[in-house]
């Protein structure tokens, strides 16, 4: 089997998803029953889920403590960190993440919304598409998640009312069109009962799609990052320096996406110096070729100054460095973020000083209209920003790459992450910002 042959194994066969939605929509429990109908539970965690449920007073297992393994979140009843499961049907392997419903924990969807290629949005059947359901769409489409699933959930509480559905599916459907998300598919579900979670429902006969599972097991996932710009943040640089290798000096790294070979000519950023792959280290073990997300050695033929940070790229396809950014970004800390304010700025391993120019405008969920210069972003804010680094940075656009187009903003002070950004215009959508003047920056030295 070739080394594309196996690309394309890994890349069919792993989907990463991860659910969100408000509080007590029923995530974790619609995640305990994809666990354990599909038989992805184990003995023992089982017979631990029965145990509490019954120290609670419950006549049956409450599934969703297979994903609330925190103390508080037992204890509470609600999702307060990411859950992260893995499992497995004879289609497909799966990493889900779970995320927190509550709006103090947005920040969390974030994070686990970030590297999947699937998000399931869950909503209550009595409440319909409320202020949080809009902010999950709204995350969804910010990372550019290619697939939404809509799963409107406690249609046992609403008599298995097809109406009901249907007039949730529209709104939404509707909603996450203006915000350019490609593709979202709505289905009927109760997690609780277990109608059309894994099973399909006897009971809404007149729904003729997919269950959950059979979505995720046969939605097609593109994993684009093996075959759009190669890049590799440097990481380390090996130098051992030993008798038996006098010369050695490999530059150490997770391919963040695409792929390189040998006898490719690639370019160093920011310095744009050139050289040529002379050899390429997987697990120690030379290769020909390797691809995202593998982590690997690359040597080259010319002697550089190259260090942690840096960007390797082909010659050919490389971005320009510029100490100017401008993103869409969702502020996750909860002191706001101003203008003027001086931060770090980390991209892959790269991290520079930098200052918040201008904000723009600020993303209003509610008819996606844009709030021009509010001046600053609050916890859970969606806006856009322009920042000024003390160093140029080679960011792709984030629409090119999820990986090299998205970076952090954080406290210089004690390291608190601030803000998310994603480089360029994030949304699918074009949405018109009326902005203002930029600030005064006098005083400041880049």
């Amino acid at each position: 089997m070739t080394t594309t042959d196996l690309a394309g194994l890994e890349a069919t066969t792993l989907l990463r998803f991860a659910t969100a939605g408000s509080v007590d929509d029923g995530k974790s429990t619609l995640v305990g029953r994809l666990l354990h109908d599909s038989k992805s539970v184990l003995v023992d965690q089982l017979e631990a889920v029965e145990r509490a449920s019954h120290d609670r007073g419950q006549a049956a297992p409450d599934l969703a403590l297979l994903t609330d393994g925190l103390r508080a979140e037992r204890e509470q009843g609600i999702t307060i960190d990411v859950a992260y499961r893995y499992f497995a049907t004879p289609q497909r392997r799966f990493i889900l993440a779970d995320t927190p419903g509550h709006v103090q924990y947005t920040r969390n969807m974030v994070t686990g919304a970030s590297t999947a290629e699937l998000t399931v949005i869950l909503v209550d059947a009595r409440n319909g598409v409320v202020e949080q359901t809009r902010r999950h769409a709204a995350i969804a489409a910010l990372l550019r998640v290619p697939h939404v699933v809509l799963a409107v959930n406690k249609m046992d509480l609403v008599g298995y009312d097809e109406r009901v559905f249907a007039r949730i599916a529209e709104e939404f459907t509707g909603y996450a069109r203006e915000l350019g998300v490609p593709e979202v598919t709505a289905i009927p579900i109760s997690a609780l009962v277990g109608d059309n979670v894994v099973e399909a429902s006897a009971t809404m006969d007149w729904y003729g799609g997919p269950t959950v599972l059979e979505h995720l097991e046969t939605v097609p996932v593109s994993h684009d990052l093996a075959h759009c710009h190669a890049r590799l943040p440097v990481q380390y640089v090996i130098r051992p320096q030993t008798p038996e290798h006098p010369d050695y000096r490999g530059y150490a790294g997770q391919i963040a996406a695409g792929t390189f070979r040998v006898g490719e000519q690639v370019t160093v950023l920011p310095s744009g110096r050139t050289s040529t792959v002379s050899g390429i280290e997987l697990l120690g073990t030379p290769v020909d070729v390797a691809w995202t997300p593998q982590s690997v050695t690359l040597l080259l033929e010319d002697d550089l100054d190259i260090s942690r940070g840096d960007l390797i790229v082909p010659s050919g396809d490389a971005p320009t460095p510029s100490q100017d950014v401008e993103a869409t970004v969702c502020h996750v800390a909860d002191q706001p973020l101003k203008v003027g304010h001086r931060v770090l700025l980390k991209h892959t391993t790269r991290t520079v000083k930098a200052i918040v120019k201008e904000i723009p405008s600020r993303l209003t969920l509610d008819d996606l209209s844009q709030h021009p210069n509010p001046g600053q972003l609050v916890a859970n804010d969606i806006g856009r920003v322009r920042i000024r680094t003390a160093e140029p940075l080679a960011l792709d656009a984030y629409e090119d790459s999820r990986r090299t187009g998205s970076f952090l903003l954080i406290d210089p002070a004690d390291g608190t992450t601030l803000t998310a950004g994603m480089a360029g215009n994030a949304f699918a959508a074009e949405h018109t910002v009326v902005a203002e003047p930029a600030a005064d920056d006098a005083g400041w030295d880049f």
